[in-house]
């Protein structure tokens, strides 16, 4: 039986990677995170898992073959605030972590598919896999770019094991604005989607930045891809156990925050029996409201991203992603039957 390990288990993007194995039948699942914050537990109580081990715990269990063997490690624990100032605690945590326990993978002959970041990118305006526009903004991105980094030098720049004579599959996923259900203990690192489906609810309302960077209020554009197609390409390479290396997972496209906001407000509108609105009448209307771009994020703020998925489709992965406009209205429509 393939015994899989899941970290990062009870958070978002770990917990629907859960739900995909499921899908497929595989419940051998050990379920790795950290529980302080107790309301993650709702991500797990309806999936099929094998057994639930603290992150204090698994780590050096792991690395001493204390689970027996193991088949691929989904790593997604990590610390995703990207306004955590503390860079001891991000290092240790999304770095130092991470290689103990590429080494303890390898070693195991685990393959490890890991949680990387578009944040790598930061001020850059190229978004492909390559070290000249790796420029992070904050520690968060710079963790991401040193486990990158190690990796290379590990595995060789390309990830090309007959170089380097490892055996053990190695992905790094540099994931775009991810959105999607499971993602409402995030608090302020939860998507825009997310928010600003509890802003409507709320206020009746929904609010973006304005003008900043060159854009227009709203015209801010980013990757923002759905969490179903997260799992799908985590899983095209779990069943793809020779492709290596590291990997932008958004959908190619940018989309402004605008897309996002109208697409909110107009499934919300057609639930309750109103008419869609286009942006214009839903801002003249008071529905879509434009801020002040916050100081605190000024020079700190990616304005445009757009995954380049030249290195993804050489694989011969074609994935097809969704929209804003229909990946938004799936999540609405989702967050509208589960009460969020």
């Amino acid at each position: 039986m393939t015994r899989i390990v899941v970290t990062g288990a009870a958070g978002f993007i770990g917990s629907n990677i859960i739900q995909g194995l499921n899908a497929r039948g595989i419940d051998d699942i050990i379920a790795v995170d950290d529980m302080t914050q107790g309301e993650k537990f709702r991500n797990l109580a309806d999936l099929q898992i094998a057994d639930y081990v603290d992150a204090d715990v698994f780590y050096d269990a792991f690395a001493g073959g204390h689970y027996g063997q193991i088949e691929a490690v989904f790593h997604e624990g990590a610390c995703s605030d990207t306004m955590e100032q503390n860079g001891k605690f991000m290092l240790s945590n999304n770095y130092t972590l991470t290689w103990q326990l590429f080494q303890a993978c390898q070693k195991r002959g685990a393959r490890l598919l890991y949680a990387s970041s578009a944040a790598t990118y930061g001020g850059s305006d190229t978004f492909r896999e390559q070290p000249a526009f790796e420029r992070p903004l904050n520690v968060y991105g710079y963790s991401k770019l040193l486990v990158d980094q190690r990796m290379r030098r590990e595995c060789g720049a390309d990830f090309e094991r007959t170089k380097i004579g490892k055996t053990q599959q190695v992905v790094g996923f540099r994931y775009f604005n991810v959105y999607g259900p499971r993602e409402q203990h995030k608090g302020r690192m939860a998507s825009v989607a997310f928010h600003q489906f509890n802003q409507f609810k709320a206020e009746g309302r929904v609010k973006l930045f304005g003008e900043y960077g060159g854009y227009a209020a709203g015209a801010q554009m980013r990757d923002f891809i759905h969490v179903d197609d997260v799992v799908a390409v985590n899983l095209w390479f779990f069943d793809h156990p020779a492709e290596c290396g590291i990997f932008n997972l958004g959908t190619g496209r940018a989309q402004p925050f605008n897309d996002i906001a109208i697409t909110v407000v107009n499934t919300l509108r057609t639930q309750s029996g109103e008419a869609a609105l286009t942006l214009e009448q839903a801002a003249a209307a008071g529905l879509i409201e434009y801020i002040a771009f916050p100081e605190a994020l000024r020079g700190k703020y990616q304005s445009y991203t757009q995954a380049d998925l030249g290195a993804l489709h050489s694989t011969g992965c074609m994935h097809a992603f969704s929209t804003v406009q229909n990946g938004v209205a799936r999540y609405v429509q989702w967050l509208q039957a589960n009460n969020a």
